[in-house]
């Protein structure tokens, strides 16, 4: 595991760096700093306007007594979306839009959910053999 995730980051590292040379060198270095800067700056404002409605749709959810499985999601979501948005490149910052705009979210969380469900049925099986 520890392999995997190594690899993982170095590679979206040197694709970051190559992604951002390759820009600079067409629009130049200031604008590029700009568009880093920007899209941190955009992402920090996105992930809490997003992040506070997640936050008053989970209260209100937790006081009808009702169970926040896809809002805990989408809270996950946001957070990530957020942490990837404050990591420089572009390739981070368009992952961490697309998880923190609601349409691809939304997608982002059924995938989750899916992902979780095939884990469990898999844990399931494996337990009553």
């Amino acid at each position: 595991m520890f392999f995997k995730l190594f690899c993982l980051f170095t590679l979206v590292s040197l694709l970051e760096l190559a992604l951002i040379i390759e820009v600079g060198s067409h629009v130049g270095v200031l604008t590029t700093i700009l568009l880093i800067l920007g899209t941190a700056v955009l992402g920090a404002h996105l992930a809490q306007t997003q992040g506070l409605q997640i936050l008053t749709h989970l209260r209100a959810e937790l006081q009808a007594g009702q169970m926040p499985d896809n809002t805990l999601i989408e809270g996950l979501l946001i957070l990530a979306g957020g942490l990837l948005l404050l990591t420089p490149g572009f390739l981070t910052d368009t992952l961490g839009f697309l998880l923190i705009i609601p349409p691809s979210r939304k997608w982002f969380r059924e995938k989750l959910k899916n992902y979780f469900r095939r884990r469990m049925n898999l844990k399931i099986h494996y337990w009553h053999m």
